[in-house]
């Protein structure tokens, strides 16, 4: 595509000795280095990060920590049991305590607009 031999090599060199002098080609030598370093790091790393994501396999992949959560039966045991004493849930004592929520409020049916 784009190919650089040594003549047009040793041609911008000469032309950058004319134009910037002895004193600055160093200093641009030693930068333009660095930016090619930088280039190349960068499309290591692309490089490096396209050929990872070819090889992903996400159902190969297992899952490193499962979390747990307690069985529902043994929750609502613990919630209804007696202070200071542990309980242990069984399915027949868990289905036979009702839940711990309050019935909803009644309305209040006073009307202070007519006397009583």
């Amino acid at each position: 595509m784009f190919e650089v031999g040594f003549t047009e090599i040793l041609l911008i060199f000469a032309i950058a000795l004319l134009v910037l002098g002895p004193a600055r080609l160093p200093k641009l030598a030693a930068d333009v280095g660095r930016w090619a370093g930088r280039a190349r790091a960068m499309a290591r790393q692309l490089r490096t990060q396209l050929e990872q994501e070819v090889q992903y396999d996400p159902l190969k992949e297992q899952p490193s920590q499962t979390i747990h959560t307690p069985a529902p039966q043994t929750a609502l045991a613990a919630v209804t049991a007696e202070p200071g004493t542990t309980a242990q849930a069984t399915p027949d004592t868990a289905a036979a305590v009702p839940p711990a929520t309050e019935p909803p409020a009644a309305p209040d049916r006073t009307d202070e607009s007519r006397p009583g």
